[in-house]
């Protein structure tokens, strides 16, 4: 009945465990790369084949955090993955704009619904703009109508002190 499991091993005589290789570990940075299986959350189009690859494709992709850029304090991560033909596919987070930035061997398809929010965005910008332009301009019309009182009482001022050395 017991014979099917081995609960113990023999180790030789010879047997010195000084002998053994080391087993040398990168760098703490190195370790920052994790293997995973993500989807690809954006359409990009591969630059070496043209093949057209879909978000949710499913990957395994290599994960790592990108060491000297931060936003507000949240890390960035770059994924890098392998197209059909092996060409190596990177994308980084971008936290500002809460999207993705395709940096090396692919271009992202064109996606009608983000040009519509660019252009609601260029018109709220230009709206906030125009605002400002005329909290400017009624700024500048209250400066004018202070400097012309200041200019009124400094020459009332100087009639009344001419008025004075006259008498």
């Amino acid at each position: 009945m017991g014979e099917g499991k081995v609960l113990n091993q023999h180790y030789s005589p010879e047997f010195d465990p000084l002998n053994l290789p080391r087993v040398v570990r990168p760098p703490r940075n190195r370790r920052m790369k994790l293997r995973t299986r993500t989807l690809l959350p954006i359409n990009i189009r591969c630059n070496y084949c043209g093949t057209h690859i879909y978000r949710g494709t499913k990957f395994s992709s290599r994960k790592e955090q990108v060491i000297s850029e931060t936003y507000l304090g949240i890390q960035m991560i770059r994924f890098y993955y392998k197209c059909i033909c092996s060409a190596e596919i990177t994308i980084k987070t971008d936290p500002q704009n809460s999207d993705y930035v395709v940096e090396l061997g692919a271009t992202r398809n064109f996606e009608p619904w983000r040009a519509e929010d660019e252009i609601q965005k260029r018109e709220i910008r230009r709206k906030e703009k125009d605002a400002m332009k005329a909290l400017k301009a009624l700024q500048r019309t209250y400066d004018d109508d202070d400097d012309e009182e200041r200019r009124r009482s400094s020459y009332e001022e100087e009639e009344e002190a001419l008025m004075y050395r006259q008498i």
